[in-house]
């Protein structure tokens, strides 16, 4: 049997073997982090340089407008002038219909983020989710202003959770998600949608604030004399 930290060499004899010293807890725990936070290592040429030049390093990394605008030309506008009319044109109508998904003012919609690589905003499916929650307490026809409150504190409380997401990278977590899990999801979303645009359809004045078909398919036979109102009324 071969002692451990030694293998047989090629002349029958006992070679020993040199292991790397292990790392401390401390170098270990600095060197995960610093993969967490900054995977592309904004730090690996500050080594010799003044600290007026790490400074300004730095400032380039964590304010990226920096690093970028002293190179911006008139052509680079144009591009996204045009990209920005493009984006525009889309992100506005999503944003207002994304709104009265969710039964808030469609002026709150057209507040999103922007991103140097996609626009950032809401999607159909949390409009649905957050407004689904919140009606199950209070209902926006009862107290606009109470429902109005609480659709911006949900919001807030998201957005702090995925800034913590994103500050320690956590998005590998998706990785995790099966193709399957975001087909159904997906295909459930799209379902949930077209089930709530029934109300608009019919126009209907009542509604379940449920999302599920069951529910719906209730409520359309329950309010089915709104229907026979709207269409037997004289159109304008």
């Amino acid at each position: 049997m071969i002692p451990m930290g030694t293998v047989n060499s090629d002349g029958g004899g006992v070679a020993k073997v040199s292991f790397a010293t292990p790392r401390t807890f401390a170098t270990t725990f600095k060197s995960d982090l610093k993969e967490t936070l900054f995977p592309d290592d904004p730090f690996h040429d500050f080594n010799g340089k003044t600290l007026p030049e790490k400074a300004k390093k730095s400032i380039k990394y964590f304010v990226p407008v920096f690093q970028w605008l002293p190179r911006y030309t008139r052509k680079l506008f144009m591009y996204d002038l045009l990209a920005g009319v493009t984006i525009a044109s889309l992100a506005i109508p999503q944003g207002i219909s994304y709104a009265k998904l969710a039964n808030i003012p469609p002026v709150i919609g057209l507040f999103f983020g922007n991103s140097k690589y996609l626009a950032v905003g809401t999607v159909a499916s949390s409009s649905l989710i957050i407004a689904g929650a919140i009606e199950k307490r209070v209902h926006e026809a009862d107290d606009p202003q109470l429902y109005l409150n609480l659709i911006f504190t949900a919001t807030l409380i998201s957005g702090v959770i995925q800034l913590i997401l994103g500050v320690f990278r956590l998005g590998i977590l998706v990785d995790f998600l099966s193709h399957s899990t975001i087909t159904g999801f997906m295909g459930g979303t799209a379902t949930i949608i077209c089930l709530q645009q029934l109300k608009g359809i019919f126009g209907l004045k009542h509604f379940t604030t449920h999302t599920d078909v069951v529910s719906v398919i209730k409520a359309i036979f329950k309010y089915k004399h709104e229907v026979y109102i709207m269409l037997l009324s004289p159109k304008i």
